[in-house]
This record gives structure tokens, sequence and C-alpha cells, in this order.
């Protein structure tokens, strides 16, 4: 009998090696650097959606989103990581998209449900949207932003517990298809990939239909935006196929229809036809202060604004971002994009700077560091006028002028104030175009004279 059981045990053992070495592990995937909590990704989801859904042509039909959040939720109890409260709605929209944004609030438009298939095609899709969410794909996207582009402030000690109004401040939430939160690169998008077959296979739909669904798109491009938000790495099928190689014994039988999804198709027929194709795009575009074309002059009416350490006053058609110890004023088309991050063309920041550790600095050997750091991620930024000592609220500051590239091409002016305060190295930078700071500097003056701290 012990003979046959040893038997027995070295088959099985035989078999678990035979099948390990046919079905390789699966591809780990895990988040990148994130300087938001998980918490965060769901505030600042739920926060950007209600903007979505207000320029969104949302369909608003309770059979139709009822469906989608039956089938989603199955698929995400198969995410790894965070276990997000996670939301599904349809767009009415004919083009062939959709979208997430962190925290796992989730977008499908009408279009991609009407050109699925089967269920198991439009599953291939939301686990590929939810991946991007179980990866944090958004906020990674908006942490490497930020952390290009307002480099002294992460120096500064802003990241601190009250940090993610300042982040946010920076960046701006107003929903749009080209924020920060929904660029994401190629690599996201083959990660997405990655995970939403694991995820599809995991929830017993057979994985390859995210191949064909995707393999359609890609013959058919007429009519579908999603390749346009989600850039198509080079590959996808057969990494997709490679990947569903590793997942173990097929499932090939598994789910790949169902009675709900053709009866959801069906109620999509009986419906007026979805407006054309792209009304996401024109819809979801931002309307604040990230636009093209050069704004408005400034107004010669002025708002109040107050963050942690101070009130300031700010003409009433500009936007101001920001709390704590952070923040960032600027008009309609302020904001620009500049390579696949956004950059200040036209406005203000504040922020603290934290000089290097030792004895307390004065103010111009504080103020000499934070412009060693700035030229140091900056080689183009030089000093163009030293003005010297002026005063705001009463308190001694430097005040130097420093010309820049431009994210608008050509030069910029950048209008440096430091005051060294107890919570550290208070600087104000006023941008516009060298050959419009002319037009700006009146507004950056009254801006400053009306600086009081607390």
């Amino acid at each position: 009998m012990r003979q046959y059981r040893n038997l027995a045990a070295g088959f099985a053992i035989l078999v678990l090696v035979s099948v390990q070495w046919a079905f390789p592990q699966r591809t780990q995937l895990k988040p990148g650097r994130n300087l938001f909590s998980p918490q965060q990704d769901v505030e600042l989801g739920r926060q950007v959606a209600q903007d979505a859904e207000q320029k969104l042509p949302m369909l608003n039909d309770s059979r139709v989103d009822d469906y989608l959040n039956r089938l989603g939720k199955k698929l995400a109890a198969n995410a790894p990581g965070e276990k997000y409260p996670y939301q599904f709605k349809c767009v009415n929209d004919a083009s062939i998209n959709a979208f997430a944004l962190p925290g796992g609030f989730l977008y499908v438009n009408r279009g991609t449900i009407e050109a699925a298939d089967n269920e198991a095609e439009l599953a291939g899709v939301i686990g590929h949207e939810i991946g991007h969410v179980a990866l944090r794909h958004g906020t990674n996207q908006a942490t490497k932003q930020y952390l290009a582009q307002f480099p002294l402030a992460i120096l500064g000690g802003v990241l601190g517990s009250n940090s993610f109004g300042s982040i946010l401040a920076q960046m701006g939430t107003a929903f749009t298809l080209n924020s920060v939160l929904l660029k994401y690169s190629r690599n996201d998008e083959r990660q997405a990939d990655l995970l939403g077959a694991q995820i599809l296979y995991d929830s017993g739909y057979d994985p390859r239909y995210l191949a064909t669904f995707f393999d359609k798109l890609e013959t058919r491009q007429r009519g579908s935006d999603f390749f346009s938000s989600h850039p198509n790495p080079e590959n996808r099928i057969q990494t997709i196929n490679a990947e569903i190689s590793r997942l173990g014994p097929g499932n090939a039988g598994g789910t790949n229809n169902s009675a709900d999804f053709r009866k959801i198709q069906q109620r999509l027929k009986s419906l007026p036809p979805a407006p054309e194709a792209g009304s996401i795009q024109d819809q979801g575009r931002d309307s604040g202060v990230r636009s093209q074309g050069r704004p408005a002059r400034p107004s010669s009416r002025y708002q109040g604004f107050s963050v942690d350490n101070m009130n300031v006053r700010h003409p009433d058609n500009w936007e101001a971002f920001g709390e704590s110890r952070a923040f960032t004023l600027a008009p309609r088309g302020g904001i620009v994009e500049s390579g696949n991050a956004e950059a200040l063309a036209y406005g203000a920041i504040m922020s603290v700077y934290q000089p290097s550790s030792g004895s307390r600095p004065g103010l111009k050997e504080a103020s000499d560091q934070l412009v060693r750091e700035l030229q140091s991620s900056n080689s183009a930024m030089r000093l163009s006028n030293d003005r010297g000592q002026i005063r705001v609220d009463g308190q001694p500051a430097l005040s130097r002028i420093f010309i820049n590239n431009s994210p608008l091409s050509g030069r910029e002016m950048d209008w440096m104030v430091t005051v060294l305060r107890p919570e550290g190295l208070v600087y104000f930078i006023f941008v516009a175009p060298e050959q419009e700071f002319g037009d700006y500097q009146r507004a950056f003056e009254e801006i400053l004279d009306s600086v009081r701290f607390k």
C-alpha cells in the first residue's frame, strides 16, 4: 500500500511540475511610485467624476448602468491590490471608448457595448480599464508630472499631511480626456492589457476575447476613439496572447456571452441613436484654465483667496487653486500642454522652500539656494535683473527677474520674490512670455501688494 502511495505522490509531483513547465507564472505587476494614498485616489476620482458627469452625455438608463455594475464588480472582485468602491456608468456616445478615473470610477461608451460581439469582449475592455485603476496609473502619471514640474515644492516639504490639496492645486481637477489622469504611457497600456487578461481568466471568461476585441479595433480604426486616448503598445495582440499562455489551463470553455448582455444590446437598439462619435472629446474638453490660445488681459477687479499662511487678492478673471502652503493663480489659457506634461505660461505660483539643514541661513543665502535648485533642473534659466531688496507686507524680500524658455516657445520672464518666514523661504514666481510681461506687470504687482501673512 505504501508503495502505491509513493507512486501516487510521485505522479502528483510530476503532474505539478509538468503544469508549471507548460504554464509559466503569470506576469507580476505592481503600481509605480505615487505621492497619493489609495484613499486619495478615491477622493480625487470622485471629485473628477462629478465634473465628468456634468460635461459628458450620460445615458442615465438604470437598466444599462445596473448591468455594467454587475459585470464590472464581478471583474473588479478579481483585481489585485486595493479594493476600491468601483462604479460603472454608460456614456451616450456612439464612439468606441471607455475610461477609468482613479479610485474606481469607470465609464463605458454606448458604442463599445454595441460593437462587442459578446459579453467576453465587453468584459475585456472593462477589465483593461480596471487594470488602470488597480495599478494606479492615473495618480502615478500625476505624480510624475508633479515631481517634474514642481520639484521645489517637494523639497520644501509641501507633501505633509495637508499635501493633497497642494498637489491638486498645481494640477487642477477639471475633467478632460487630455487630463494627466488619463494620459497613460504605452507601458501603462501594456500593463493594463496583461492585468485585464488575468482578470478575465480569474473571472471565468475566455481571455482570448480581450485580444480579439483589440484586433477588431485595429482593423476597423474608423469610429474608434479608443486608441486616441489609449496609446497602442507595440505587438499588443501577441503580448496578450503570450500572457494567456502563462495563465494555466485555458478558459476556452469559459463564459463568452450571457442572456443579460443580449438583453442590454436589444435595450440600446430600442433607444434613440447615440450622438455622433467624438462627443466625448467635445464635451469632455477642458474649458478651464487649461486651454489653448492667448488669455484675456487681467481684469481690474480683484477677489480674495486664502491659504494657511497668507491672504492674497487676484484678478477676478483668474482662477486660484491651492491650500496649505502652495497655490497657483492663472487665467483661462494660462496653463498649457508642454510635451507630456502641463506648464504655467501666464500667472503666478507660491510655495515654501526649506533651505538645506544647518545654521539658519539669511534671506540672501536661502534665496541663492533656491535659485541653484531651480537652475539645476532648468539650465535655460538665467538671471536678467537683480532688483535687490523690496518689502512684502512690511517684511524684507528680494526681487529678481529671470529669463527662461517658455512652454509656448520663445522666452518668458520669471519675476521671483522671496521672503524669509518662520515656515521657510516663501517664494512667489510671476510668469508671462517676454514680449507680454509688461501687459501683466501691473497685475503681478497688485497681487504682491495684496499679500498679508498670517
